[in-house]
């Protein structure tokens, strides 16, 4: 699935780049919480490289992995805007290269370029289509092997293709026990659950690299 950018990072946006030639971009290490669920929003940050995790726990810790937010996006925007405190957690998910502006700062400049302020809405709209996605995951599916098998496809689709190749493999970037976070199961579940796919014939792992060799039986499972 084809998404729109948001990004703030190339050189496109003449207001945006005045406001970073005093700024540097910062190097996050893979595991590296960038901002935490609750904490006051003190500003943006603009995901130049590498890929985050945003996530939500509740009181008994469980984690709930929201989105995995790619080169482009702007980290905390909603509630940068708000003024409310961030919603979510947000990890590196591998070493990333991010750029922070403080909230005036940000605010200002969506207040004086037209540029940047339409792609903060891009951005408000790939948040929604992220917090949609997760209810479909989450809510059509009423078993772990259903959940699982739509964030298969779902991940497949996502993934880039060269022209004509088909959506059939994918990278896993993520742990059994993150997956588990982003479709409300066990690390233990999932892990049973790869096996059983595995026997089956539906999928095949070669490294971190996972191949769909049924569709079919996916799509089948994802309904379910």
């Amino acid at each position: 699935m084809a998404r729109a950018t948001a990004n703030f990072c190339d050189a496109s946006v003449p207001a945006f780049c005045g406001v970073c030639r005093t700024r540097f971009a910062t190097v996050y290490p893979k595991g590296t919480p960038i901002f935490v669920e609750g904490q006051d929003a003190c500003g943006v940050y603009m995901l130049c490289a590498g890929r985050v995790k945003l996530s939500t726990s509740s009181g008994r810790a469980r984690v709930l992995i929201t989105h995995i937010a790619e080169a482009g996006e702007i980290l905390g925007l909603g509630a940068a805007l708000s003024g409310d405190p961030y919603e979510v957690t947000a990890e590196a998910l591998e070493p990333c290269r991010l750029t922070f502006i403080e909230r005036e700062q940000f605010l200002r400049l969506l207040g004086e370029d037209g540029e940047a302020a339409l792609r903060a809405a891009r951005q408000l709209n790939i948040n929604y289509r992220a917090a949609f996605e997760q209810s479909r995951l989450l809510g059509l599916s009423q078993s772990a092997a259903g959940k699982l098998a739509r964030f298969l496809l779902e991940s497949c689709a996502r993934e880039p293709r060269a022209n004509g190749a088909s959506a059939s493999r994918l990278i896993l970037a993520l742990t059994h026990e993150e997956i588990g976070q982003r479709i409300g199961a066990s690390r233990e579940t999932v892990t049973r659950l790869f096996s059983e796919f595995k026997q089956s014939r539906i999928i095949r792992i070669n490294g971190a690299t996972l191949h769909i060799r049924n569709s079919s039986a996916l799509e089948t499972l994802a309904k379910y």
